[in-house]
């Protein structure tokens, strides 16, 4: 009994010890996009959140950065990117020149670089969920779902009302009141209480 102990302390140890990465919303589609797990990337699919990153390609962004007196594209500015990206200036969504965008076929490396900045692209699962390196991994959901490890310690966040408001706030220049309840039920997307039993 004693070295089970043990081995839970150190294992759980480890996990708070670590920093979590972001891997990118393609990584969540492959558990959460059947409709028996509750399709959550279908629900975010259809979402606003999903299409953050390509308003600030927008007319009306344009005129935002404008009135504001911003020289830079808003899909350059982190005043906008902290909100229309997942992650960004804390590990995830990064602005990156064209060679980044264009890798060579031979680079394997710039390919996948490619491919997870495109997921951090737009409000994905991990910019209201954490970031997802640890928790993305079966057995840790399964064992969070089971009771027998702890969300925040593999760095899945429950999002809370104060989650939202980091970006739903007067800050934004598009503010309109904000409704947790009523947001939340435009987003809803749990997971069945009997999937996985």
């Amino acid at each position: 009994m004693r070295k089970v102990l043990i081995l839970l302390l150190v294992s759980a140890g480890f996990l708070m010890a670590q920093n979590f990465e972001y891997v990118g919303v393609k990584k969540c589609k492959m558990c959460h996009n059947k409709t028996k797990s509750g399709a959550q990337y279908k629900v975010w699919s259809e979402s606003a959140h999903a299409k953050a990153f390509d308003t600030l390609k927008s007319d009306a962004a344009a005129k935002i950065m404008q009135e504001r007196g911003l020289k830079t594209n808003a899909w350059e500015a982190p005043e906008c990117l902290k909100c229309h990206t997942t992650g960004f200036g804390t590990g995830g969504y990064e602005v990156k020149d064209a060679a980044f965008w264009t890798p060579s076929d031979e680079d394997k490396a710039g390919k996948k670089a490619v491919k997870r900045m495109e997921g951090l692209k737009n409000v994905t699962c991990e910019a209201c969920h954490g970031p997802g390196s640890t928790y993305k991994s079966m057995k840790i959901m399964k064992g969070i779902r089971a009771g027998t490890l702890e969300a925040e310690g593999t760095g899945l966040v429950v999002p809370t009302e104060a989650t939202c408001k980091q970006c739903h706030n007067e800050e934004s220049p598009s503010y309109k009141p904000f409704v947790y309840e009523e947001r939340m039920a435009k987003i809803a997307h749990k997971i069945p209480a009997d999937y996985g039993k």
